[in-house]
């Protein structure tokens, strides 16, 4: 079996343009250390406090509105002296993304939003939808993700090239690491998600990378999805058309499953080695066809899945069960059935480790932090609010609190990885909408005309 430098050196060839500009804290934070989940916290401290003040004086000085907040917020890089000062960093709300206007005002509010100088941007429509105004953003070179909730509010967060490129990497390292020695680039993988090239639903978006970690890819949703057929298929838009498209999207579905359990039965007639990413919802379906037609898979330690939450609507299946029912039906060893949780409006990736399946921290640029009641922060081995400080992004303010129910352990309860973890169900605080990218996969696939 290789060893663990040499496993990650060869991802690095892999994905080399993702990675951070060297001679930078974010450089020595992310790129240098060959584990993200082995650093000695002593270590990890000192990274993490240089990373996450590096990405603060840049918003702070480059982005109008966090620094009148931080201005009101009484807060300035000078109080920001040892690691325990990052806590003082004045922190967003998550509802704050979704506070938009439409038209061409969308294209002002994202502006406003955006760190450093924008580049010209062109609106080519007097009334320009979301979508119209996100493809001009891209032109000019800035990535505007989003993910949306039951609610139906858009998250939208716009991304400099390079952020986008760090979170990315950040994603590859976190997974392939984790997985050790699973992962190969001669291999063969499946994206249950909207094609990362056409489409910019963040959880899929960030997924770009896996065509450059996997030699042979195939994509579940290989078209293009707008804001405005999510709302649709979402049942958020009332009239005729919505519930043909929604029709439509179910009869897809029912090719897509088709077709992603034939690639199986060849994968596993050629003893092929596998990995599927994306949402639980698709690779469920697959199983219920796959046990409807009493076919089994003995893929074994040849195997892995990492799905990306949507748990809530998966028949109130749990990651736990979800395991369990991968490895009846494909063969995959449990301790290969991963979860990541993440956000759209930051670039952190908890990961389950093959252990004991706690979501694993990346603790050296990315600082977890559990808000009580009155938002202040609490200590260990108590529910509260989940907040963070993201070192990543050059491109926004990604400092948020969050509208999930977290409980933050110092270190993992089942492995020896000495960084903190979350407990495995992430949860929705109360009078929070259920949301995320891979929710929103799975309503816009399930909704049929009936509904």
């Amino acid at each position: 079996m290789v060893d663990y430098a040499t496993y990650m050196n060869a991802l690095n060839t892999q994905i080399k343009k993702y990675m951070p500009k060297e001679n930078t804290p974010l450089y020595d934070a992310l790129a240098r250390p060959k584990d993200l989940f082995r650093i000695p916290l002593p270590e990890a401290e000192q990274l993490q406090f240089k990373c996450i003040k590096q990405a603060f004086i840049h918003n702070y000085t480059n982005n109008q509105f966090y620094h009148r907040f931080c201005k009101e917020e009484k807060v300035t890089p000078d109080d920001l002296k040892t690691n325990q000062d990052l806590t003082k960093i004045p922190l967003i709300p998550d509802k704050f993304f979704k506070d938009y206007p439409p038209g061409k005002d969308f294209a002002v509010w994202l502006g406003n939003i955006y760190t450093g100088e924008l580049p010209h941007i062109t609106i080519r429509h007097k009334n320009p939808t979301f979508d119209d105004v996100i493809k001009a953003f891209n032109e000019a070179g800035i990535i505007v993700s989003y993910s949306s909730g039951t609610g139906g509010r858009y998250t939208f967060i716009p991304r400099n090239q390079q952020t986008f490129l760090n979170a990315e990497y950040a994603l590859a390292k976190t997974l392939v690491g984790m997985v050790y020695p699973l992962w190969k680039y001669d291999s063969y993988g499946y994206l249950l998600m909207p094609h990362p090239k056409k489409n910019f639903i963040f959880a899929g978006k960030a997924l770009e990378i896996y065509f450059d970690t996997v030699k042979n890819v195939e994509v579940a949703i290989d078209r293009e999805v707008t804001t405005e057929l999510v709302q649709m298929t979402m049942g958020n838009v009332p009239g005729l058309k919505s519930k043909i498209v929604r029709y439509f999207s179910y009869r897809h579905q029912k090719k897509m499953v088709n077709k992603i359990a034939a690639w199986l039965e060849e994968r596993d007639k050629a003893k092929d080695t596998i990995t599927l990413l994306g949402a639980p919802y698709i690779l469920y379906a697959v199983m219920e066809k796959l046990k409807e037609e009493g076919k089994r898979f003995d893929f074994g330690e040849r195997g892995g899945v990492a799905t990306g939450g949507g748990w809530k609507g998966l028949r109130n299946t749990t990651s736990t069960e979800f395991r369990t029912e991968v490895n009846k039906v494909l063969g995959i060893s449990e301790k290969w059935v991963f979860d990541v949780y993440s956000m759209v409006e930051g670039n952190g990736w908890m990961i389950h480790c093959p252990e004991g399946h706690y979501l694993h921290v990346p603790y050296s640029y990315y600082k977890a932090l559990v808000l009580d009641k009155e938002f202040k922060p609490t200590g260990y081995g108590e529910w509260g609010r989940f907040a963070f400080l993201d070192g990543i992004s050059t491109s926004h303010p990604s400092f948020v609190i969050t509208g999930d129910q977290v409980k933050l352990h110092e270190h993992c309860p089942v492995c020896n990885r000495p960084g903190p973890v979350l407990e495995p169900e992430v949860q929705r605080a109360k009078g929070e909408d259920l949301r995320g990218c891979a929710e929103e996969v799975r309503r816009m696939l399930s909704s049929d005309v009936g509904q």
